[in-house]
């Protein structure tokens, strides 16, 4: 009799081997069969890959303008459909302006909006900057106020001949 108990265990091992060995086939057949679906579902077609992101990179260029002791820095990162980047006006004796620009390349011309911090004040106005080879040229022209920003009145009348020309410089380390 003593081996009658034994035997019950042996059997019951068994039974819970083989109730663990099904359900553990079960859940990984019906895993993989979900991951696939998701994958068609997804893409509708099992066979087309699943589409990448990708990370874009600038095109980054800085440009300076110096005279005497005034200093003008700017510095564009380009994007495919778009430009951003920082600039700053470092007059002399005379108020300085730092803040980000965002933009548009229209052909060789930059439209963009210029959001400043100058004597502890933000703004925002429009500039606009010719880029041609290793020289931006700042263009002026009649600017109006709407909604506190300031805009050009006709951005296909700006005048590049008499605006400051930045030089192109190789970026500094940040």
């Amino acid at each position: 009799m003593k081996a009658y108990p034994f035997l019950t265990l042996i059997v019951i091992l068994m039974k819970t081997f083989f109730i663990l060995t099904i359900v553990s086939a079960v859940f990984f057949a019906c895993n993989n069969d979900s991951k696939q679906t998701a994958t068609e579902v997804s893409t509708g077609d099992s066979a087309k890959p699943e589409p990448e992101m990708k990370i874009q990179i600038p095109n980054m260029t800085c440009y300076t303008y110096v005279s005497g002791k005034d200093t003008i820095k700017l510095k564009l990162e380009k994007f495919p459909n778009t430009v951003t980047g920082m600039l700053a006006y470092l007059f002399n004796e005379k108020d300085k302006s730092k803040g980000t620009i965002d933009g548009v390349m229209r052909g060789d011309t930059l439209v963009a909006d210029y959001t400043f911090i100058s004597e502890g004040k933000s703004s925002i106005r429009q500039v606009v900057f010719m880029v041609k080879d290793s020289i931006v040229t700042e263009g002026y022209g009649p600017q109006e106020e709407k909604n506190g920003r300031m805009f050009f009145k006709n951005v296909n009348d700006v005048d590049f001949s008499k605006g400051i020309k930045m030089q192109k410089i190789q970026c500094p380390v940040e």
